[in-house]
């Protein structure tokens, strides 16, 4: 747990991004009568009744220390999607990066596994040797910035009723797009100092 934390600790390198991903599933509701607008002094007015159309899962990865991110919104999270997404950051978003620090949970599909079983075993090698996976403790998956970024993504654009995966990418993509344009950072403060005096109780070095 201790090297988790001077990761996070370390200076920004470009060479060496320090990257978090994470998924979130999203419920597809669509108002069954449509909501009467906001007007002045009058809130915007919708039914409880909805309509259920299915769901689907947003990947979000954030370089939170350069104030980067990227999403995607996927129709389930399946090894074969965090695949893609993650070939997407080698190839294309982190091409000139000597290794990727890729931190994630311990969720099945975050295995290197995914890849073998996406591309050949000549792509999926060379994508995985861009790559170095630390995964957060068990029970700890809170240490993973990206569900900070995740909670901020629902504050400000997907805690609300969206009907169709059409309509949740766009969303989502004009998000990602302001917060990248502002480039918002994630300013981390749980030190490993925090983490031996609040912690040691349930962890060994």
């Amino acid at each position: 747990m201790s090297y988790f934390f001077y990761l996070y600790e370390e200076d920004y390198d470009p060479k060496k991004p320090l990257i978090c991903l994470d998924e979130k599933p999203k419920q597809l509701l669509e108002d069954k009568r449509k909501a009467i607008p906001m007007k002045p002094g009058s809130p915007e007015k919708y039914d409880y009744e909805y309509v259920r159309n299915g769901t689907a899962n947003v990947f979000v990865e954030v370089e939170f220390k350069a104030g980067k991110r990227m999403t995607q919104v996927t129709k389930r999270r399946t090894m074969k999607d965090f695949a893609q997404f993650v070939k997407i950051l080698v190839t294309e978003n982190y091409s000139e990066a000597e290794v990727i620090r890729l931190v994630t949970d311990n969720l099945n599909i975050h295995k290197e596994k995914s890849f073998y079983e996406t591309f050949s075993e000549e792509e999926a090698k060379k994508i995985l040797d861009k790559i170095q996976f630390h995964y957060t403790p068990k029970h700890a998956s809170w240490l993973n910035a990206a569900e900070i970024e995740i909670n901020v993504m629902d504050i400000e654009c997907t805690n609300r009723r969206i009907g169709d995966m059409e309509k949740l990418t766009h969303e989502v993509g004009a998000w990602t797009k302001r917060r990248n344009e502002y480039e918002k950072k994630i300013e981390w403060k749980f030190t490993k100092k925090n983490a031996d005096e609040k912690m040691s109780t349930y962890y060994v070095e």
